[in-house]
């Protein structure tokens, strides 16, 4: 076994989800710090326009971030799942295709976001006070878009096998080269949301360098040479197969926040916009812990289900809620009791905290079902199940979440309050089919191995 893989089919499920878990929710904390630094620095040093500019176009960003980084839970899983399975050739041929489509990925969105963005920006119903720096701060982050990506996509297969602490180590020097920058650029010279992105695209770029650089040390399966960059047919339907589903899921995901914006912008304009931005920063802390426990299980998940270990998956993902539900309901008690506080870290505008408090009184109370839910999707996510993750998705953001917040926020006009209610009612009732589903049992089947080329038919055993 090479040195940057970990094998979570074996030994105590408590000590390896604990090792794993650790360092991925260390990193999660730095890259929530690394996205709240440009919303502190701009919201302090720029103000509240250039704060909701900032908002608007990360929010367009992150949607092209969570499209690829569907493809990326698809390629993970198959990773762990090859990994668990000893199967070396096919585990080099996914991570070469699961590299060359990302990046190719990438380099047609760029151009699509720099050809369509004022479009999008009209579609959302940017502020006219904002769009200046909306579309600034866009414009440089999708010119960058292919350092984000790589990232991501690098970081997402080192963790597919097992090996967490590397990705922690890149995402802090991204974090203190983006604080720095944001320093230079936002406070020192005054280029607010352009400044803000630049620090981002900067701070990627060196992360993915820094990426690269360790996997070519360590004999990567795939060394970044011009041979190297090729899609291997099988394993390319493969990465579809069980990608395209979290990939459509995180995309839909992401458009119905976009919906939700145009209705922040509609019932509150600039200020609403920067509250919930600043709201949805401190939710990022929130589910930190929730996320970072759900890709643990799911990497755990993907190796025994390849092992043929279904049972150290199901406890994995007990234990793992466990963890989640006391750090995430803990934190819940915070924000009922301290939400002011909180939000004041992102500026003294007392409209804007008083925006973000309302909008805080009902959304906070998605921290009590949501631990549940991320655990039981790294199960499943490990298991192949994308396509049941996919329905529950679609189901959470289209047909749950998107209309309670336009039932409660516009028609019953209860305005920030109901646009923050959304979000729970949308999770119970996710929940509900989860457990269903769980009752079932065919959550255990191996749904890699039922089609397509099986993970473990290299090794002499004929594909299911």
């Amino acid at each position: 076994m090479s040195k940057i893989e970990n094998n979570l089919s074996t030994g105590s499920v408590l000590t390896r989800l604990v090792v794993f878990a650790v360092p991925f929710l260390l990193s999660n904390f730095v890259q929530s710090l690394y996205n709240v630094a440009d919303m502190l620095i701009v919201g302090n040093f720029s103000g509240t326009y250039s704060m909701s500019g900032v908002v608007i176009g990360g929010q367009l960003t992150m949607i092209l971030t969570n499209l690829v980084m569907g493809l990326c839970i698809g390629g993970t899983m198959l990773i762990g799942q090859y990994l668990g399975a000893g199967d070396r050739a096919g585990l080099s041929r996914i991570t070469a295709t699961l590299i060359t489509l990302l990046a190719v990925t990438a380099l047609i969105l760029t151009a699509l976001m720099l050809t369509f963005r004022d479009l999008i920006l009209r579609l959302i119903k940017t502020p006219p006070e904002s769009y200046a720096e909306a579309r600034r701060y866009l414009t440089v982050t999708v010119s960058g878009i292919l350092f984000i990506f790589g990232y991501n996509a690098l970081s997402a297969i080192l963790r597919g096998m097992g090996n967490s602490k590397r990705p922690f180590y890149f995402v802090l020097a991204a974090c203190l080269t983006n604080i720095a920058l944001d320093l230079i650029f936002v406070a020192g010279f005054h280029w607010d949301a352009f400044g803000a992105a630049l620090a981002t695209v900067i701070s990627q770029m060196i992360s993915m360098m820094l990426c690269i650089i360790y996997l070519k040390r360590n004999d990567f399966q795939f060394d970044f040479k011009p041979r190297s960059w090729r899609i291997h047919g099988a394993e390319a339907r493969l990465i579809v197969r069980f990608g395209l589903p979290s990939c459509i899921q995180n995309g839909v995901t992401s458009f119905s926040f976009l919906f939700i914006t145009a209705i922040v912008n509609t019932v509150g304009g600039v200020s609403a916009s920067a509250a919930v931005g600043a709201a949805g920063k401190l939710n990022s802390f929130a589910f930190m812990p929730t996320q970072a426990i759900s890709a643990s299980i799911s990497a755990m998940s993907a190796q025994n289900f390849g092992a043929n270990r279904v049972d150290r998956a199901a406890q994995a993902c007990r234990i793992g809620t466990i963890f989640a539900v006391a750090v995430t309901w803990t934190f819940f008690v915070v924000v009922r009791i301290f939400p002011a506080q909180m939000l004041g870290f992102f500026g003294g505008d007392p409209e804007m905290i008083g925006n973000g408090v309302t909008y805080l009184r009902s959304f906070s109370f998605d921290f009590l079902v949501i631990p549940f839910i991320f655990c039981i999707n790294g199960l499943l996510m490990g298991g192949g199940h994308t396509m049941f993750t996919l329905i529950t998705g679609m189901l959470s953001a289209v047909l749950l979440r998107a209309p309670a917040c336009y039932l409660f926020g516009v028609v019953l006009d209860w305005g920030l309050f109901g646009v923050g209610m959304g979000a729970p009612v949308a999770s119970v009732g996710t929940l509900a089919v989860m457990i269903v589903y769980l009752s079932t049992g065919k959550w255990k089947r191996n749904a890699v191995r039922r089609g397509g080329p099986a993970v473990v038919s290299l090794k002499g055993e004929s594909p299911r």
